[in-house]
Parts: C-alpha cells; sequence; structure tokens
C-alpha cells in the first residue's frame, strides 16, 4: 500500500510538496509562482471558485504524482480536503482514465496518513528544501491537463 501526503497546501503561499512513498518513493513539488500563474489564469477566464480551482489543482498533481505509483498498487491520499474527497477522486479518476482506462478506482482510497508515514516525511523534507523533488511542475503542466490539449 502506498500513500500520499502533501506538505503546504495548494492555496498557501510557499511552493507546494507531494510524496508517493513504499517500496518506491516518487515526489513532485509545485512552485509558488507556477500556483499564482494557474490561479491567475483561471480567475482571468472565469473557470470555477478559487475553492473549487485549488481542488482541481490538487488533484492535478496527485495526477502526476501517481504516474509514478506501480500497476497494479494500491494508494491512500491524506484526508487535506476533509468533505471535499468525492470531488477530487472524481477529477482524479477522470485524468487517470484519459490515459488508462482501465485503471480501477478501488485502488485509491482516503484515509489520515499521519506525521510518522514515510511520504509525509519525504513531502516536508521537499517543501524545506532539504530533499529535491524527482519533477518540478510549470504552470504549463497544470493548464494541460485542466484546460485539456
Amino acid at each position: 500500500m502506498y500513500e500520499v501526503d502533501q506538505s503546504n497546501k495548494i492555496e498557501c503561499s510557499g511552493d507546494t510538496a507531494l510524496a508517493l512513498s513504499n517500496d518506491k518513493d516518487y515526489t513532485i513539488r509545485i512552485p509558488a509562482r507556477e500556483k499564482r500563474a494557474v490561479m491567475a489564469y483561471l480567475t482571468r477566464r472565469r473557470r470555477g471558485s478559487r475553492k473549487f480551482n485549488h481542488l482541481r489543482l490538487f488533484a492535478v498533481a496527485l495526477y502526476y504524482l501517481l504516474q509514478g505509483l506501480p500497476v497494479g498498487e494500491q494508494v491512500t491520499i491524506d484526508t487535506e480536503y476533509t468533505g471535499h474527497e468525492q470531488d477530487i477522486r472524481s477529477m482524479l479518476l477522470n485524468l487517470l482514465w484519459r490515459d488508462d482506462p482501465d485503471f480501477d478506482a478501488d485502488r485509491i482510497t482516503f484515509w489520515y496518513v499521519g506525521k510518522k508515514s514515510p511520504a509525509h516525511k519525504m513531502a516536508l523534507a521537499v517543501y524545506r528544501r532539504k530533499a529535491k523533488a524527482d519533477r518540478t511542475l510549470k504552470a504549463d503542466d497544470l493548464l494541460r491537463q485542466i484546460t485539456g490539449p
């Protein structure tokens, strides 16, 4: 079972880091300027509320993170946005099904991951710049998934 945790929420100033951890680790970073650029674009285009756009950004970040999930493995995503798990799950699955129509939705669960999780420690290390992210997402990467090709 793989775990996902986030350090510094999408809507907060500063970079955001996400980590996928178990036998294999994978991390991504979203620089603050890239988050601001995406939010500015979505605001100019009047594409949903700020809260909805933050959830969308989180789902897209999860999509990129889960590219590192081995085939057939299950993942538990930390409940970062309580009460919005179904929205995030729906957005995430729509993105995953574009690439893999056979992706099993039951592989994804939302639950409390905890501070002792390796995913939490890795996300925090990337956020604090004590570790280098495997991938740094740009505004173009995020918008490509939000607005389509």
